[in-house]
Protein backbone atom coordinates (compact mmCIF):
# COMPACT_ATOMS: atom_id res chain seq x y z
CA UNK A 1 0.00 0.00 0.00
CA UNK A 2 3.01 2.06 0.75
CA UNK A 3 4.33 1.43 -2.78
CA UNK A 4 0.84 2.38 -4.31
CA UNK A 5 0.48 5.62 -2.34
CA UNK A 6 4.55 6.50 -3.16
CA UNK A 7 3.35 6.05 -7.21
CA UNK A 8 0.48 8.08 -6.99
CA UNK A 9 2.37 10.78 -5.34
CA UNK A 10 4.75 10.42 -8.27
CA UNK A 11 2.21 10.54 -10.72
CA UNK A 12 0.29 13.76 -9.50
CA UNK A 13 3.81 15.84 -9.24
CA UNK A 14 5.31 14.91 -12.47
CA UNK A 15 1.41 15.31 -14.20
CA UNK A 16 0.71 18.63 -12.06
CA UNK A 17 4.35 19.50 -13.38
CA UNK A 18 3.13 18.91 -17.05
CA UNK A 19 0.11 20.43 -16.40
CA UNK A 20 1.55 24.01 -14.88
CA UNK A 21 4.26 23.51 -18.04
CA UNK A 22 1.52 23.52 -20.97
CA UNK A 23 -1.17 25.67 -19.55
CA UNK A 24 -0.83 27.94 -16.29
CA UNK A 25 1.31 30.75 -17.16
CA UNK A 26 1.41 30.52 -21.25
CA UNK A 27 0.26 34.91 -21.20
CA UNK A 28 4.00 35.43 -20.32
CA UNK A 29 4.58 34.65 -23.68
CA UNK A 30 2.73 37.33 -25.39
CA UNK A 31 5.62 38.43 -27.26
CA UNK A 32 5.15 35.84 -29.67
CA UNK A 33 1.48 35.62 -29.65
CA UNK A 34 1.66 39.49 -30.96
CA UNK A 35 3.73 38.51 -33.42
CA UNK A 36 1.57 36.41 -34.82
CA UNK A 37 -1.64 38.83 -34.31
CA UNK A 38 0.66 41.45 -36.03
CA UNK A 39 0.65 38.98 -39.01
CA UNK A 40 -2.78 38.01 -38.68
CA UNK A 41 -3.70 42.22 -39.64
CA UNK A 42 -5.26 42.24 -35.52
CA UNK A 43 -5.73 45.54 -34.70
CA UNK A 44 -4.49 47.07 -37.83
CA UNK A 45 -7.04 50.03 -38.76
CA UNK A 46 -5.50 51.66 -35.85
CA UNK A 47 -2.16 52.30 -37.77
CA UNK A 48 -1.73 55.32 -40.13
CA UNK A 49 -3.61 55.03 -43.32
CA UNK A 50 -0.19 54.97 -45.14
CA UNK A 51 1.41 53.00 -43.57
CA UNK A 52 0.87 49.44 -45.62
CA UNK A 53 2.68 51.74 -48.14
CA UNK A 54 5.53 52.41 -46.17
CA UNK A 55 8.42 50.34 -45.11
CA UNK A 56 8.35 48.43 -41.99
CA UNK A 57 11.12 50.50 -40.80
CA UNK A 58 8.28 53.43 -40.10
CA UNK A 59 5.80 50.78 -39.05
CA UNK A 60 6.23 50.91 -35.19
CA UNK A 61 6.08 54.99 -35.48
CA UNK A 62 2.90 54.71 -37.18
CA UNK A 63 1.44 51.67 -35.14
CA UNK A 64 1.31 53.52 -32.16
CA UNK A 65 -2.51 52.81 -31.81
CA UNK A 66 -1.93 49.24 -32.26
CA UNK A 67 0.92 48.68 -30.21
CA UNK A 68 -0.99 50.49 -27.43
CA UNK A 69 -4.23 48.18 -27.83
CA UNK A 70 -1.96 44.94 -27.60
CA UNK A 71 -0.27 46.71 -24.49
CA UNK A 72 -3.87 47.24 -23.12
CA UNK A 73 -5.10 43.93 -23.23
CA UNK A 74 -1.49 42.52 -21.88
CA UNK A 75 -2.26 45.17 -19.28
CA UNK A 76 -5.90 43.93 -18.52
CA UNK A 77 -4.54 39.73 -18.63
CA UNK A 78 -1.65 40.51 -16.34
CA UNK A 79 -3.86 42.02 -13.74
CA UNK A 80 -6.58 39.72 -14.12
CA UNK A 81 -3.91 37.07 -13.21
CA UNK A 82 -2.99 38.33 -9.94
CA UNK A 83 -6.19 40.22 -9.14
CA UNK A 84 -7.95 37.47 -9.24
CA UNK A 85 -5.92 35.39 -7.20
CA UNK A 86 -7.45 36.12 -3.88
CA UNK A 87 -11.12 35.26 -5.11
CA UNK A 88 -10.05 31.79 -6.67
CA UNK A 89 -7.56 31.52 -3.52
CA UNK A 90 -10.79 32.04 -1.01
CA UNK A 91 -12.70 29.42 -3.65
CA UNK A 92 -9.84 26.72 -3.17
CA UNK A 93 -9.40 27.27 0.48
CA UNK A 94 -13.61 27.20 0.90
CA UNK A 95 -15.24 25.06 -2.10
CA UNK A 96 -11.88 22.60 -2.22
CA UNK A 97 -9.70 21.09 -4.72
CA UNK A 98 -12.46 19.56 -7.18
CA UNK A 99 -14.38 23.05 -7.71
CA UNK A 100 -11.53 25.05 -7.66
CA UNK A 101 -10.39 22.71 -10.98
CA UNK A 102 -13.83 22.38 -12.83
CA UNK A 103 -13.93 26.34 -12.33
CA UNK A 104 -10.23 26.44 -13.69
CA UNK A 105 -10.77 24.13 -16.63
CA UNK A 106 -14.26 26.16 -18.02
CA UNK A 107 -12.50 29.77 -18.27
CA UNK A 108 -9.57 28.02 -19.91
CA UNK A 109 -11.19 26.04 -22.53
CA UNK A 110 -13.71 29.17 -23.37
CA UNK A 111 -10.62 30.99 -23.44
CA UNK A 112 -8.77 29.17 -26.32
CA UNK A 113 -12.28 28.13 -28.17
CA UNK A 114 -12.88 32.30 -28.10
CA UNK A 115 -9.02 32.70 -29.29
CA UNK A 116 -9.05 29.85 -31.41
CA UNK A 117 -12.44 31.17 -33.86
CA UNK A 118 -11.21 34.98 -33.22
CA UNK A 119 -10.11 37.16 -36.52
CA UNK A 120 -9.10 40.71 -37.21
CA UNK A 121 -12.27 41.46 -37.84
CA UNK A 122 -13.60 40.42 -34.14
CA UNK A 123 -10.06 40.92 -32.33
CA UNK A 124 -11.54 43.53 -29.55
CA UNK A 125 -12.70 39.63 -28.16
CA UNK A 126 -8.89 39.39 -26.80
CA UNK A 127 -10.19 42.06 -24.39
CA UNK A 128 -12.47 38.72 -22.76
CA UNK A 129 -10.45 35.46 -23.86
CA UNK A 130 -7.06 36.41 -22.28
CA UNK A 131 -8.11 37.42 -19.24
CA UNK A 132 -10.32 34.16 -19.03
CA UNK A 133 -7.04 32.08 -20.13
CA UNK A 134 -5.13 34.11 -17.31
CA UNK A 135 -8.19 32.68 -14.70
CA UNK A 136 -7.79 29.43 -15.48
CA UNK A 137 -3.83 29.08 -15.68
CA UNK A 138 -3.48 30.92 -12.01
CA UNK A 139 -6.43 28.32 -10.63
CA UNK A 140 -4.44 25.08 -12.25
CA UNK A 141 -1.39 26.80 -10.24
CA UNK A 142 -2.87 26.85 -6.89
CA UNK A 143 -4.14 24.01 -6.99
CA UNK A 144 -1.23 22.03 -7.87
CA UNK A 145 0.87 23.95 -5.46
CA UNK A 146 -0.59 21.94 -2.40
CA UNK A 147 1.00 18.72 -3.80
CA UNK A 148 4.34 20.12 -2.36
CA UNK A 149 2.43 18.67 0.76
CA UNK A 150 3.19 15.16 0.00
CA UNK A 151 6.89 15.56 0.02
CA UNK A 152 7.65 16.73 2.89
CA UNK A 153 10.91 18.21 4.39
CA UNK A 154 11.37 19.00 0.11
CA UNK A 155 8.08 21.25 -0.08
CA UNK A 156 9.56 24.30 -0.83
CA UNK A 157 11.59 23.05 -2.99
CA UNK A 158 8.08 21.47 -5.02
CA UNK A 159 6.76 24.90 -4.74
CA UNK A 160 9.23 26.69 -6.55
CA UNK A 161 9.39 23.90 -9.13
CA UNK A 162 5.75 24.12 -9.97
CA UNK A 163 6.51 28.20 -10.29
CA UNK A 164 9.27 27.55 -12.30
CA UNK A 165 6.92 25.53 -14.70
CA UNK A 166 4.46 27.91 -14.61
CA UNK A 167 7.18 30.71 -15.89
CA UNK A 168 8.00 27.87 -18.23
CA UNK A 169 5.00 27.82 -20.09
CA UNK A 170 5.24 30.97 -21.43
CA UNK A 171 7.40 29.09 -24.51
CA UNK A 172 3.83 27.42 -25.59
CA UNK A 173 2.97 30.65 -27.13
CA UNK A 174 6.86 30.30 -28.76
CA UNK A 175 5.54 26.47 -30.33
CA UNK A 176 2.40 28.25 -31.37
CA UNK A 177 4.27 31.21 -33.36
CA UNK A 178 6.74 28.09 -35.10
CA UNK A 179 3.87 26.05 -35.84
CA UNK A 180 2.22 29.35 -37.63
CA UNK A 181 5.41 30.03 -39.70
CA UNK A 182 5.23 26.52 -40.60
CA UNK A 183 1.61 26.60 -42.06
CA UNK A 184 -0.21 25.48 -39.09
CA UNK A 185 -3.15 28.09 -38.46
CA UNK A 186 -3.57 29.56 -34.98
CA UNK A 187 -6.63 28.24 -35.04
CA UNK A 188 -5.71 24.53 -35.05
CA UNK A 189 -3.20 25.23 -32.77
CA UNK A 190 -5.82 26.59 -29.58
CA UNK A 191 -8.63 24.13 -30.95
CA UNK A 192 -5.66 21.72 -29.78
CA UNK A 193 -5.56 23.30 -26.27
CA UNK A 194 -9.18 22.82 -25.74
CA UNK A 195 -9.29 19.24 -26.18
CA UNK A 196 -6.34 18.92 -23.65
CA UNK A 197 -9.83 19.65 -21.52
CA UNK A 198 -9.91 15.82 -21.34
CA UNK A 199 -6.87 15.80 -19.58
CA UNK A 200 -7.36 17.92 -17.24
CA UNK A 201 -10.77 16.68 -16.12
CA UNK A 202 -8.86 13.56 -15.77
CA UNK A 203 -6.34 14.66 -13.56
CA UNK A 204 -8.96 16.11 -11.59
CA UNK A 205 -10.80 12.76 -11.07
CA UNK A 206 -8.21 10.63 -10.72
CA UNK A 207 -5.19 12.46 -9.49
CA UNK A 208 -6.34 14.98 -7.19
CA UNK A 209 -8.00 15.06 -4.12
CA UNK A 210 -11.72 16.69 -3.61
CA UNK A 211 -10.72 18.46 -0.49
CA UNK A 212 -7.02 19.64 0.20
CA UNK A 213 -3.72 18.06 0.68
CA UNK A 214 -2.88 18.22 4.81
CA UNK A 215 0.39 19.21 5.90
CA UNK A 216 2.21 16.84 7.32
CA UNK A 217 -0.23 13.95 5.41
CA UNK A 218 -1.76 12.11 8.08
CA UNK A 219 -0.49 7.98 7.46
CA UNK A 220 -2.39 5.92 5.43
CA UNK A 221 -3.61 9.44 3.87
CA UNK A 222 -5.14 8.42 0.11
CA UNK A 223 -7.24 10.51 -2.33
CA UNK A 224 -8.60 10.35 -6.34
CA UNK A 225 -8.19 7.22 -7.71
CA UNK A 226 -6.15 5.26 -4.74
CA UNK A 227 -9.01 6.49 -2.53
CA UNK A 228 -11.83 4.54 -4.69
CA UNK A 229 -9.95 1.43 -4.66
CA UNK A 230 -9.74 1.87 -1.08
CA UNK A 231 -12.93 2.47 -0.30
CA UNK A 232 -14.01 -0.91 -2.42
CA UNK A 233 -10.98 -3.27 -0.33
CA UNK A 234 -12.09 -1.82 3.10
CA UNK A 235 -15.84 -1.93 2.46
CA UNK A 236 -17.43 -3.70 5.82
CA UNK A 237 -14.51 -3.03 8.51
CA UNK A 238 -14.68 0.87 8.42
CA UNK A 239 -12.96 1.53 12.56
CA UNK A 240 -13.16 4.41 14.71
CA UNK A 241 -9.31 4.97 13.76
CA UNK A 242 -10.28 4.91 10.18
CA UNK A 243 -12.89 7.21 10.40
CA UNK A 244 -10.73 9.22 11.91
CA UNK A 245 -8.25 9.28 8.96
CA UNK A 246 -11.42 9.57 6.80
CA UNK A 247 -12.11 13.23 8.60
CA UNK A 248 -8.27 14.12 8.78
CA UNK A 249 -8.27 13.78 4.91
CA UNK A 250 -11.78 15.97 4.25
CA UNK A 251 -10.30 18.46 6.16
CA UNK A 252 -7.27 20.54 6.70
CA UNK A 253 -7.72 21.71 10.38
CA UNK A 254 -5.78 24.63 11.91
CA UNK A 255 -4.32 22.91 14.91
CA UNK A 256 -3.33 19.85 12.59
CA UNK A 257 -0.99 22.11 10.65
CA UNK A 258 0.31 23.91 14.08
CA UNK A 259 1.24 20.91 15.31
CA UNK A 260 3.83 20.57 12.89
CA UNK A 261 7.40 20.05 13.99
CA UNK A 262 8.36 22.60 11.89
CA UNK A 263 5.41 25.23 11.28
CA UNK A 264 4.12 25.64 15.04
CA UNK A 265 4.39 29.01 17.02
CA UNK A 266 5.31 28.93 20.81
CA UNK A 267 1.90 28.80 22.79
CA UNK A 268 2.47 32.83 23.45
CA UNK A 269 2.40 33.77 19.75
CA UNK A 270 -0.50 31.70 18.77
CA UNK A 271 -3.22 33.90 19.41
CA UNK A 272 -1.37 36.54 17.00
CA UNK A 273 -0.06 34.46 14.34
CA UNK A 274 -3.95 32.68 13.77
CA UNK A 275 -5.22 36.10 12.68
CA UNK A 276 -5.61 36.32 8.94
CA UNK A 277 -5.94 40.35 10.09
CA UNK A 278 -2.56 40.11 12.42
CA UNK A 279 -1.01 38.66 9.56
CA UNK A 280 -2.30 41.01 6.59
CA UNK A 281 -1.47 44.25 8.66
CA UNK A 282 2.07 43.07 9.45
CA UNK A 283 4.90 44.84 8.76
CA UNK A 284 6.30 41.89 7.14
CA UNK A 285 3.35 40.96 4.83
CA UNK A 286 4.03 45.22 3.84
CA UNK A 287 7.31 44.52 3.01
CA UNK A 288 6.82 41.10 1.24
CA UNK A 289 4.23 43.29 -1.13
CA UNK A 290 6.37 45.88 -1.85
CA UNK A 291 9.13 43.41 -3.06
CA UNK A 292 6.78 41.85 -4.83
CA UNK A 293 4.99 44.69 -6.74
CA UNK A 294 7.95 46.54 -7.80
CA UNK A 295 9.87 43.47 -9.14
CA UNK A 296 6.73 42.29 -11.42
CA UNK A 297 6.00 45.60 -11.90
CA UNK A 298 9.35 45.34 -13.85
CA UNK A 299 9.04 42.18 -15.31
CA UNK A 300 5.73 42.69 -16.81
CA UNK A 301 6.30 46.28 -18.47
CA UNK A 302 9.40 44.61 -20.08
CA UNK A 303 6.91 41.61 -21.68
CA UNK A 304 3.69 43.86 -22.48
CA UNK A 305 5.84 45.70 -24.33
CA UNK A 306 8.67 43.59 -25.52
CA UNK A 307 7.86 43.52 -29.39
CA UNK A 308 7.77 47.14 -29.39
CA UNK A 309 10.81 47.48 -27.47
CA UNK A 310 12.37 45.09 -30.14
CA UNK A 311 11.28 46.62 -33.54
CA UNK A 312 12.67 50.07 -32.25
CA UNK A 313 16.14 48.40 -30.83
CA UNK A 314 15.93 46.78 -34.45
CA UNK A 315 15.34 49.76 -36.81
CA UNK A 316 11.59 47.89 -37.95
CA UNK A 317 13.86 44.94 -39.37
CA UNK A 318 10.78 41.94 -38.74
CA UNK A 319 13.69 39.05 -39.54
CA UNK A 320 15.57 40.71 -36.52
CA UNK A 321 12.59 40.90 -34.72
CA UNK A 322 10.80 37.45 -34.86
CA UNK A 323 15.15 36.24 -34.04
CA UNK A 324 14.91 37.79 -31.01
CA UNK A 325 11.23 37.33 -29.93
CA UNK A 326 11.87 33.55 -30.66
CA UNK A 327 15.10 33.93 -28.10
CA UNK A 328 12.74 35.44 -25.45
CA UNK A 329 10.56 32.66 -25.67
CA UNK A 330 13.26 29.65 -25.36
CA UNK A 331 14.53 31.23 -22.45
CA UNK A 332 11.79 31.56 -20.45
CA UNK A 333 11.26 27.53 -20.99
CA UNK A 334 14.61 27.10 -18.40
CA UNK A 335 12.52 29.19 -15.75
CA UNK A 336 11.46 25.47 -14.89
CA UNK A 337 15.08 24.62 -14.40
CA UNK A 338 16.07 27.87 -12.81
CA UNK A 339 13.19 27.69 -9.80
CA UNK A 340 14.04 24.98 -7.98
CA UNK A 341 17.54 26.25 -7.24
CA UNK A 342 15.87 28.74 -5.10
CA UNK A 343 13.44 25.88 -3.20
CA UNK A 344 16.82 24.16 -2.70
CA UNK A 345 18.61 26.94 -1.50
CA UNK A 346 15.67 27.76 1.14
CA UNK A 347 14.90 23.85 2.21
CA UNK A 348 18.95 23.27 2.57
CA UNK A 349 19.43 26.81 4.98
CA UNK A 350 16.22 25.38 7.14
CA UNK A 351 17.33 22.35 7.87
CA UNK A 352 20.89 24.13 8.84
CA UNK A 353 19.05 25.91 10.88
CA UNK A 354 17.18 23.90 12.24
CA UNK A 355 20.43 21.59 13.75
CA UNK A 356 21.43 25.22 15.44
CA UNK A 357 17.99 25.94 17.00
CA UNK A 358 18.66 23.50 19.96
CA UNK A 359 21.94 25.78 20.56
CA UNK A 360 20.29 29.09 19.95
CA UNK A 361 16.89 28.59 21.32
CA UNK A 362 15.30 29.75 18.06
CA UNK A 363 11.76 28.53 17.36
CA UNK A 364 10.76 26.48 14.56
CA UNK A 365 8.69 29.52 13.12
CA UNK A 366 12.09 31.81 13.66
CA UNK A 367 14.50 28.88 11.49
CA UNK A 368 11.63 29.01 8.71
CA UNK A 369 11.72 32.63 8.23
CA UNK A 370 15.42 33.08 8.60
CA UNK A 371 15.82 30.43 5.88
CA UNK A 372 13.91 32.79 3.42
CA UNK A 373 15.91 35.94 3.66
CA UNK A 374 19.45 34.96 1.35
CA UNK A 375 16.72 33.64 -1.46
CA UNK A 376 15.03 36.90 -1.00
CA UNK A 377 18.01 39.38 -1.47
CA UNK A 378 19.03 37.47 -3.82
CA UNK A 379 15.91 38.03 -6.16
CA UNK A 380 16.78 41.42 -6.05
CA UNK A 381 19.74 41.59 -6.98
CA UNK A 382 18.80 39.35 -10.10
CA UNK A 383 15.87 42.17 -10.70
CA UNK A 384 18.42 44.61 -10.18
CA UNK A 385 20.78 43.44 -12.86
CA UNK A 386 17.80 43.20 -15.30
CA UNK A 387 16.34 46.25 -15.38
CA UNK A 388 20.10 47.89 -15.86
CA UNK A 389 20.42 45.86 -18.88
CA UNK A 390 16.62 46.22 -19.75
CA UNK A 391 17.39 49.88 -19.50
CA UNK A 392 20.78 50.04 -21.99
CA UNK A 393 19.52 50.72 -25.65
CA UNK A 394 22.00 47.86 -27.17
CA UNK A 395 19.73 45.47 -29.16
CA UNK A 396 23.00 42.34 -28.70
CA UNK A 397 22.56 42.78 -24.90
CA UNK A 398 19.29 42.17 -24.45
CA UNK A 399 20.09 38.29 -24.64
CA UNK A 400 21.66 38.89 -21.33
CA UNK A 401 18.54 40.76 -20.15
CA UNK A 402 16.24 37.86 -21.23
CA UNK A 403 18.75 35.25 -19.11
CA UNK A 404 18.42 37.38 -16.30
CA UNK A 405 14.51 38.03 -16.93
CA UNK A 406 14.13 34.42 -16.41
CA UNK A 407 15.88 33.75 -14.19
CA UNK A 408 14.60 36.78 -11.61
CA UNK A 409 10.77 35.54 -12.40
CA UNK A 410 11.55 32.26 -11.71
CA UNK A 411 13.11 33.21 -7.82
CA UNK A 412 10.04 35.76 -8.02
CA UNK A 413 7.20 33.82 -8.22
CA UNK A 414 8.72 30.56 -6.51
CA UNK A 415 10.42 32.65 -3.60
CA UNK A 416 6.86 34.39 -3.15
CA UNK A 417 4.83 31.22 -2.48
CA UNK A 418 7.62 29.68 -0.74
CA UNK A 419 8.07 33.01 1.66
CA UNK A 420 3.73 33.11 2.41
CA UNK A 421 4.67 29.52 3.78
CA UNK A 422 7.35 29.77 6.14
CA UNK A 423 6.10 33.49 7.26
CA UNK A 424 2.38 32.61 7.54
CA UNK A 425 0.47 30.12 9.33
CA UNK A 426 -0.59 27.69 6.21
CA UNK A 427 -4.20 27.80 7.21
CA UNK A 428 -4.26 31.37 5.69
CA UNK A 429 -2.21 30.39 2.43
CA UNK A 430 -4.74 30.28 -0.24
CA UNK A 431 -6.04 33.79 1.21
CA UNK A 432 -3.05 35.22 1.47
CA UNK A 433 -1.25 34.29 -1.54
CA UNK A 434 -4.66 35.51 -3.26
CA UNK A 435 -4.26 39.16 -1.49
CA UNK A 436 -0.91 39.82 -1.95
CA UNK A 437 -1.04 38.87 -5.61
CA UNK A 438 -3.91 40.84 -6.25
CA UNK A 439 -3.04 44.03 -4.23
CA UNK A 440 0.11 43.53 -6.62
CA UNK A 441 -2.14 43.69 -9.30
CA UNK A 442 -2.77 47.19 -8.59
CA UNK A 443 0.61 48.29 -9.04
CA UNK A 444 0.73 46.44 -12.35
CA UNK A 445 -1.84 48.64 -14.05
CA UNK A 446 0.81 51.02 -13.82
CA UNK A 447 2.62 49.33 -17.28
CA UNK A 448 0.07 51.01 -19.61
CA UNK A 449 0.47 54.65 -18.23
CA UNK A 450 4.20 54.17 -18.46
CA UNK A 451 4.25 52.57 -22.06
CA UNK A 452 2.11 55.55 -23.02
CA UNK A 453 4.30 57.76 -21.08
CA UNK A 454 7.02 56.38 -23.25
CA UNK A 455 5.09 56.37 -26.66
CA UNK A 456 3.73 60.11 -26.62
CA UNK A 457 5.03 62.74 -24.32
CA UNK A 458 8.71 60.92 -23.90
CA UNK A 459 8.66 60.65 -27.47
CA UNK A 460 9.62 56.73 -27.35
CA UNK A 461 12.75 57.35 -25.24
CA UNK A 462 12.45 55.48 -21.78
CA UNK A 463 15.55 56.68 -20.45
CA UNK A 464 13.70 58.78 -17.01
CA UNK A 465 11.46 56.44 -16.73
CA UNK A 466 14.31 52.93 -16.88
CA UNK A 467 16.07 55.24 -14.45
CA UNK A 468 13.42 55.80 -12.09
CA UNK A 469 12.11 52.12 -12.27
CA UNK A 470 16.04 51.29 -11.47
CA UNK A 471 15.86 54.13 -8.42
CA UNK A 472 12.54 52.36 -7.27
CA UNK A 473 14.08 48.85 -7.39
CA UNK A 474 16.46 49.41 -4.50
CA UNK A 475 13.37 49.60 -2.24
CA UNK A 476 12.79 45.92 -2.89
CA UNK A 477 16.32 45.18 -0.84
CA UNK A 478 14.46 46.95 2.44
CA UNK A 479 12.13 43.42 3.02
CA UNK A 480 15.43 40.91 2.94
CA UNK A 481 16.77 43.43 5.46
CA UNK A 482 13.98 44.14 7.51
CA UNK A 483 13.52 40.05 7.69
CA UNK A 484 16.81 38.91 8.27
CA UNK A 485 16.71 42.12 11.14
CA UNK A 486 13.75 40.33 12.44
CA UNK A 487 15.80 36.92 12.73
CA UNK A 488 18.97 38.37 14.47
CA UNK A 489 16.57 40.06 17.12
CA UNK A 490 14.94 36.52 17.78
CA UNK A 491 18.67 35.12 17.73
CA UNK A 492 19.51 37.27 20.31
CA UNK A 493 16.52 37.00 22.60
CA UNK A 494 14.05 33.71 21.99
CA UNK A 495 11.69 34.94 23.92
CA UNK A 496 10.47 37.60 21.37
CA UNK A 497 10.43 35.22 18.24
CA UNK A 498 7.06 35.97 16.27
Amino acid sequence: MAGQGRSLHMATLLTGLLECLGFAGVLFGWASLVFVFKTEHYFEELCEPNVELMSNATEKADCKGQDERFSLIFTLASFMNNFMTFPTGYIFDRFKTTVARLIAIFFYTSATLIIGFISADSATLLFLAMPMLTIGGILFLITNLQIGNLFGKHRSTIITLYNGAFDSSSAVFLIIKLLYEQGISLRASFLFLSVCSVWHLGRTFLLMPRGHIPYPVPPNYSYGLCSRFGTKEKEGRTTEEEKTVEHENRELQPKDLLSAKEESPGPEQQPEVHSFRSCVLSRRFAWHLVWLSLIQLWHYLFIGTLNSLLTNLAGGDRDQVSAYTNAFAITQFFGVLCAPWNGLLMDCLKQRYQKEAGKTGLSPSAVALCSAVPSLALTSLLCLGFAICASIPILSLQYTTFILQVVSRSFLYGGNAAFLTLAFPSEHFGKLFGLVMALSAIVSLLQFPIFTLIKGPLQNDPFYVNVTLVLATLLTFVHPFLVYRECRIQKESPSLAA
